[in-house]
């Protein structure tokens, strides 16, 4: 299973959600449907965004755990 670490790169950078969804372009909603994990996928460009924002790596933020 993918896990979303997202929270945890918004903690280290000091950002809120809406702060980022802002920043890279998506509404607070799409942002928290990523960062709970009930994404079925995520853009390739928004993944890009993300990390140019929060300034990571996308290893950062997307984890693989086996169930």
């Amino acid at each position: 299973m993918i896990v979303v670490n997202l929270d945890v790169m918004l903690a280290k950078r000091k950002m809120t959600s809406g702060e980022l969804a802002q920043k890279i372009g998506i509404t607070q909603a799409n942002l928290s449907i990523l960062k709970t994990g009930k994404a079925k996928a995520v853009r390739f460009s928004t993944l890009n965004e993300i990390c140019r924002v929060l300034d990571c790596q996308p290893s950062d933020i997307l984890e693989y755990k086996q169930d």
